[in-house]
């Protein structure tokens, strides 16, 4: 059963604040869906990831656009790919994302991953970013685990000082 967390940002440190929370709940193995178009806050929400993740602070974490894909080391590593310029599942396969997630010790941040939605053998936590106004987005959290999804939901509650989620 997929459960969500549906919150409000205003700004783009909320968007990193929420990444960043959502990271530090990760264990490792998983998958996280940046799904939105462009200019929605899918590459700040990456940057939270690998902040949650134990990334060092003065690494900049950038679009992965013209590499796809970048690596962010921390308490978990985060391999951090942006789909938009490949054309076919079988170039995401080829990056070596799937051989990465069996070693362990990391999370895979797919940008655009709605081209090629479920297509690594892992649990995955989908992300839809979208403009809600010129300085707002909606985020949509989907995740199959519905006490991740209640522990994400506290945890963002308590970093705000204002609940603004819900599950």
């Amino acid at each position: 059963m997929t459960s969500a967390v549906e919150l409000r940002s205003d700004s783009p440190q909320r968007t990193l604040q929420v990444g960043a929370v959502l990271g530090g709940l990760l264990r490792g193995g998983e998958v996280v869906e940046l799904c939105g178009p462009l200019g929605s806050g899918k590459t700040v929400f990456a940057k939270g990831l690998a902040a949650g993740l134990g990334a060092a602070p003065d690494e900049p974490v950038v679009s992965p656009t013209f590499v796809l894909v970048r690596t962010y080391v921390g308490r978990l590593t985060l391999h951090h790919c942006d789909a938009y310029r490949l054309g076919c599942v079988e170039e995401l396969h080829a990056l070596g994302l799937q051989e990465a997630l069996d070693q362990g010790g990391c999370v895979i941040a797919i940008e655009w991953a709605d081209r090629f939605p479920n297509a690594l053998a892992a649990p995955t936590l989908r992300v839809d970013l979208c403009h809600e106004d010129e300085h707002s987005r909606g985020l949509r959290i989907r995740c199959d685990s519905a006490a991740l999804a209640a522990e994400l939901t506290r945890r963002l509650g308590a970093a705000s000082g204002v609940p603004g989620c819900r599950t």
